[in-house]
């Protein structure tokens, strides 16, 4: 008998629209004083500076604005799953539209806060349930918000990476859901039992096809921490570099996945 089909995983709506403003709020509390020197700094994405990095961290909120700005679609056709594999296609569209965003706008702060000031208006006048054309597909609102702490937690990394000193605290249910959606995009992609990923204190999911195990300790187990995870799943660091950091420990046969990673390009 095949098993049964795993249940999704839920999010709490109250929960995840709390951690996308809490975490938008410590951006633009760590922004406000940045020097124009510190806003050239280049960064780990490409050619793009720290003002174009804070630019992209505005624009991945304003797609909510944007979406919702769109006719509803008429039926919800992917699940939020699905998300993390739809993002590479958009990415020379996103390169200049965050080029254009940087230079219209040349202070970050005022620019971060009418982007915070939007938001919270529409997640006052939107239900969750309303439908979202999202690149991924249509999306209620609420998984789409799911999306935006992927989005809020991974730039604020590349913001802590560019600017060290800035030291942007990660938001803890911004830092569980983000940890929580790409967890399950890998099993989403690898479907199976045989190798398990715990990711605590966040996340464990079972994934590769193989051996299914039931009890007792799993033959093939890999643990890291959030970050390090979320820096795996979406480039930011590799397999082989994990490891050698002591960031990431992997026992068992079917416990090397780096041939999974990134899940997001």
């Amino acid at each position: 008998m095949p098993p049964a089909k795993k249940r999704a995983r839920s999010y709490d709506p109250a929960k995840t629209r709390a951690a996308v403003l809490a975490q938008l709020g410590n951006v633009r509390e760590a922004v406000r004083g940045l020097t124009p020197d510190q806003l050239a700094l280049p960064t780990r994405l490409g050619d793009w500076t720290v003002r174009e990095l804070i630019a992209h961290i505005g624009m991945a909120i304003t797609a909510v604005h944007r979406a919702l700005g769109r006719p509803a679609p008429p039926e919800q056709d992917v699940t939020v799953v699905e998300w993390p594999f739809a993002t590479a296609a958009d990415a020379t569209a996103i390169d200049a539209f965050t080029r254009n965003v940087a230079a219209e706008h040349g202070d970050p702060d005022a620019y971060l806060a009418g982007v915070d000031h939007g938001l919270r208006a529409l997640l006052a006048e939107h239900p969750g349930t309303r439908l979202l054309t999202t690149n991924a597909g249509a999306l209620p609102l609420d998984d789409y918000l799911v999306t935006r702490t992927v989005e809020l937690v991974v730039h604020t990394d590349d913001l802590n990476a560019a600017v060290p000193a800035l030291d942007v605290p990660y938001d803890r249910q911004a830092l569980a859901t983000a940890t929580r959606l790409l967890a399950d995009a890998l099993a989403a992609k690898a479907p199976g039992g045989s190798t398990e990923v715990r990711i605590p204190p966040f996340a464990v999911v079972q994934c590769v096809e193989g051996p299914r195990h039931t009890r007792g300790t799993p033959p093939n187990v890999v643990e890291t921490d959030p970050l390090t995870w979320i820096r795996l799943a979406t480039g930011r660091t590799t397999w082989r570099d994990a490891l050698h950091d002591a960031k990431l420990s992997a026992g068992g046969d079917r416990a090397d996945i780096s041939g999974l990673l990134p899940l997001m390009a």
